[in-house]
């Protein structure tokens, strides 16, 4: 009888992936303009990325699926406004937002991470990352980082579709189903590990492990992204909480060492 094995799941963008280029990008192309109205670069690209992932969602819920990186391309004059700049179009060019918009394409592997997923794997854990985005695309974050993510272990939410759907509108239900944080994203992960297996989830986004947890993973969450879990709204309970991505790899081996 074959042993139990350990299986780690991560999220990727957010998580194994920081926000740092994107961030940068708009400090060095409208930066000291947004100074001057007291929003700082970092304030603004969180508000523009939490509007496109809203409404977005809002798209794919009513069926008017639009691609992420137009919704986000579209909404940075919204957000300007919203941020207290009365005239946006007057305060950026469309050649400014697009120098700000290219910078979440070149977004980088975390300090850490490829140590971390290193240690994971030389103490008996199988790596597997799930993303909402497009597997081709995510996997290029690991692959200009140099580090090995087999293709098979990085799965999309799109993958769990029945064939010949489409994102925007499955054959028999919706895709939001199949999207994190719905039971239906993360209960295909479960089903490709024995029953016996050690199924941990680890993210920097609270709303995402807490999910995980809810379908049946162990839980690992890093506080690297967000510093407050607000773990109190979640209704849920943690195995591993930590502050930096080599705290929670040592505290998932420790744990998993237990059992």
């Amino acid at each position: 009888m074959a042993s139990p094995k350990k299986h780690v799941v991560f999220d990727v963008v957010g998580t194994c992936v920081s926000f740092d280029a994107f961030f940068d990008s708009i400090e060095q192309a409208i930066g000291p303009r947004l100074l001057a109205q007291n929003v700082t670069a970092k304030l603004f690209g969180f508000a523009w990325m939490q509007a496109a992932e809203l409404e977005h969602t809002m798209l794919r819920m009513s069926k008017r699926e639009k691609p992420y990186a137009e919704v986000f391309k579209a909404l940075f004059y919204r957000i300007l406004f919203m941020a207290g700049i009365d005239d946006p179009r007057s305060f950026a060019t469309d050649e400014e937002r697009d120098m700000c918009h290219a910078g979440y394409s070149k977004l980088e592997l975390r300090p850490g991470c490829r140590e971390m997923m290193e240690k994971l794997r030389e103490n008996g854990f199988t790596v597997w990352c799930l993303t909402t985005g497009d597997a081709q695309r995510v996997g290029g974050y690991f692959k200009r980082a140099g580090f090995d993510m087999p293709a098979e272990n990085l799965v999309s939410c799109h993958d769990f579709l029945k064939p010949g759907s489409s994102i925007s509108e499955s054959a028999d239900t919706s895709s939001i189903e199949f999207i994190k944080p719905s039971m239906g994203s993360y209960q295909p992960m479960l089903d490709k590990f024995a029953p016996a297996d050690q199924k941990w989830f680890a993210a920097a986004h609270m709303w995402d492990v807490s999910a995980a947890v809810k379908a049946g993973f162990r839980g690992a969450y890093c506080s690297i992204y967000e510093k407050e879990s607000c773990i109190e709204i979640f209704d849920t309970k943690m195995d591993v909480m930590a502050d930096s991505l080599s705290e929670m790899t040592d505290k998932i081996i420790a744990a998993a060492s237990e059992v």
